[in-house]
């Protein structure tokens, strides 16, 4: 087993992502915790510290909405919020709290309710249109970016990243983007948490309504509810548990956040690069791998461009060789790196908060051989990726156990 300081995955669980308009949050949040729970085979008693997300529901801590529903321990509970980022950053919260040796096991959980929401701005905030700009914020008479030098909506911010790498680098096109967003449809067909599980041709993707060039209607992330929630411990305290809690526990061999380095563009508009590329380098460091090790990633394809650019700033290829990588086969199901066989944000959904633990349910899965129909056979190593505007990107590399 492993030494005291590791940190695994004891239990982990996502709830069916989709409309859920009989269910708030607490109720979604907590069909999450008690499944990964009862997946661990431990209860609220053994829970040391909880780092509970939402980002656009809760008029008061979700932790302590959440501890009324499942149990109120008095453990510590932290609230957190961080863009799309915001679960990955839960899981995070909890992984520290268990490595720094101050409790034994922590429990994440983020949760959303977006069906319905409309497009989303900056900061994951439905975005509110006027027929008038008003000064106000923290910018005063400063006029919005939007419409302006750019963007703030999402659509229209990552089809200006992925219009940037084509510029940069070239081979990008409008049937390019299409036929990312057809490999992920295909995959959603295979899960049966998934908020959509059907197959586009690539002529009903390029057919849809255009939502902001190049990226149409299937090409974007899901607004939907769903929650997921994970139980971490460490190894010593592991090591205590049944053969069974040790054969199906995943290893976290990385676990990073970061936010953006300075740089003077960003500080009107986001880069989604470089901190994930810092992140990613930090990762593989961590772990003591490389991008070649890895079996399965789920990354944040928050819209068909976000994908390619991220296969670039997770060095899944050489700098510049995203269409390459993604024309050579290697990001489909039965290929060399197979990318988010979930069905991705775009067919599983994107409720913000829980999408950063969702991505590593889904690996978690793999590793462990519970995947079913959409199984990697033989997945010993995995990555989990999410980024939220503003900006913090999460990546966790995560190992099969060897118990």
């Amino acid at each position: 087993m492993s030494t005291s300081d590791d940190i695994w995955i004891l239990g982990i669980r996502m709830t069916k992502f989709g409309k859920h308009p009989d269910r708030d949050v607490v109720d979604l949040a907590s069909e999450a915790v008690l499944g990964a729970l009862a997946d661990g085979g431990v209860t609220m008693k053994d829970i040391g510290v909880i780092a509970a997300g939402n980002l656009m529901n809760a008029t008061a801590g979700i932790g302590q909405q959440l501890q009324k529903q499942v149990g109120q321990t008095g453990v510590p509970v932290y609230n957190v919020a961080n863009a799309c980022a915001t679960g990955a950053t839960a899981l995070r919260t909890a992984i520290m709290a268990v490595k720094s040796g101050e409790v034994d096991m922590g429990l994440a959980v983020g949760v959303e309710k977006l069906s319905g929401a409309g497009l989303l701005g900056g900061g994951g905030v439905a975005k509110a249109d006027g027929d008038t700009w008003e000064p106000s914020g923290r910018f005063g008479a400063v006029a919005s970016t939007d419409g302006r030098i750019g963007t703030n909506t999402m659509p229209g911010v990552f089809a200006q990243i992925g219009m940037e790498y084509g510029h940069r680098y070239g081979g990008t096109t409008f049937e390019l983007f299409a036929r990312i967003s057809e490999k992920n449809h295909a995959h959603s067909t295979l899960n049966p948490l998934a908020a959509y599980q059907k197959q586009f041709t690539l002529e009903e993707i390029m057919g849809d309504m255009m939502i902001s060039y190049p990226n149409t209607r299937p090409m974007c992330s899901a607004n939907c509810d769903g929650a997921a929630a994970a139980v971490v411990t460490n190894g010593a305290t592991l090591a205590r548990l049944s053969g069974e809690q040790q054969r199906r526990a995943i290893k976290v061999s990385a676990s990073v956040l970061t936010t953006d380095p300075y740089e003077e563009a960003c500080q009107v508009l986001p880069n989604v690069n470089t901190l994930t590329r810092n992140a990613a380098r930090i990762a593989y460091e961590q772990a003591g791998i490389g991008p070649t090790d890895l079996d399965l990633v789920e990354l944040h394809d928050c819209f068909a461009t976000a994908e390619l650019v991220h296969y670039d700033n997770l060095m899944l290829c050489d700098e510049g060789g995203a269409v390459d990588f993604f024309e050579s086969g290697a990001p489909w199901r039965d290929g060399t790196t197979p990318v988010n066989v979930s069905g991705g944000l775009q067919s599983k959904g994107h409720p913000i908060s829980a999408t950063g633990i969702a991505n590593v349910w889904e690996v978690c899965h793999h590793l462990r051989g519970e995947a079913g129909d959409r199984q990697i056979e033989g997945a010993k190593v995995g990555l989990a990726h999410v980024i939220g505007l503003g900006s913090a990107c999460g990546v966790h590399v995560l190992e099969r156990s060897a118990a």
